[in-house]
């Protein structure tokens, strides 16, 4: 059984998801420079790693009675993520903004576990979306000069 905090900590990781994919696509589209390739590249890795992510936590949140909401509007009234702006993106302000951004993300999932004390299965999709964002973080942030 899940605890009636269950399903708002799951939504707000689920838009929180949706729109990193977003912003990784919108880069990839928009990135120039130095590096372009390898960034061009990782960003698409990421935004694979990013939907599977984002799958997983909404069929949990089906699974548990919830109704799982990705569509625009709300991803757009709820996100915590920040925008990267939108045009050209050089590669090297592209790593530092998603190795902030995910990070962010993976912070911002992490202080509302405890929310989750009592729906341990819900709790542990959450901790490995936490380590695969800061592993995606880490992979960034090894390239900043």
């Amino acid at each position: 059984m899940t605890s009636s905090q269950t399903l708002p900590v799951l939504q707000a990781a689920l838009v929180d998801l949706i729109d990193l994919t977003l912003l990784a696509k919108q880069a990839h589209w928009n990135v120039h420079g130095p590096h372009f390739r390898s960034v061009h590249l990782e960003l698409d890795e990421v935004e694979v790693q990013l939907r599977d992510a984002q799958d997983l936590l909404a069929e949990r949140m089906a699974a548990v009675g919830g109704n799982p909401d990705g569509r625009a509007a709300t991803v757009l009234a709820t996100s915590s993520v920040q925008d990267i702006g939108s045009g050209p993106l050089a590669a090297d302000k592209v790593v530092a903004q998603f190795a902030d951004r995910l990070a962010a993300v993976a912070r911002g999932i992490e202080a509302k576990l405890t929310d989750l004390d009592e729906d341990l299965p819900s709790q542990d999709i959450l901790i490995a979306s936490i380590q695969n964002l800061d592993k995606a973080a880490w992979m960034f942030r090894a390239q900043e000069g």
